[in-house]
């Protein structure tokens, strides 16, 4: 029977395998190796990642069910609720995806904080609440001025609006 180090150990060699496979597109490795992590010692950060592995397969609901035993397993954890609520945009579902995002802002822990401002400024500019979305994107430059993604989507919503 191993140590709960060992099994922390090895969970940790894991999952650091199995992002290695996910940037070099190897999902079915990534898939794998998230498991095992997973089955060594669960983590929030083992099943966020598995389910973003499921989103690049375009398996949302899957990706939905990994992010939310995430949360089960560590409610302070950010970005499985910015996920989800990037998710549910996918599937058109923008009213869903609002609470999702908000809680991401709530959340104890989470970094990069600028993203779910993004997520909501795409969600309220789809919806077509203008100066809600741009006072998202506001919102993430403040915490990342060097964010190109939210400068140009400020850049061309502020052109809608003026």
């Amino acid at each position: 029977m191993s140590s709960e180090y060992d099994r922390k150990k090895s969970a940790v060699n894991s999952f650091r395998a199995a992002y290695d496979a996910q940037m070099r597109s190897d999902f079915e490795e990534a898939m794998r190796l998230y498991g095992i992590s997973i089955e060594s010692y669960p983590t929030a950060e083992a099943h966020t990642y598995l389910g973003w592995t499921y989103s690049f397969l375009g398996r949302i609901d899957d990706a939905i069910a990994e992010c939310k035993k995430a949360i089960a397993i560590d409610p302070d954890f950010g970005n499985p609720y910015n996920d989800i609520g990037s998710y549910l945009m996918k599937q058109g579902k923008l009213d869903e995806a609002i609470p999702w995002l908000e809680s991401a802002l709530r959340s104890a822990r989470y970094e990069p904080r600028h993203y779910p401002h993004c997520n909501l400024g795409r969600a309220y500019w789809s919806k077509g609440m203008l100066v809600r979305a741009e006072q998202e994107f506001e919102k993430a430059l403040a915490l990342s001025p060097a964010y190109a993604y939210a400068r140009h989507a400020l850049e061309t919503l502020r052109q809608h609006l003026h």
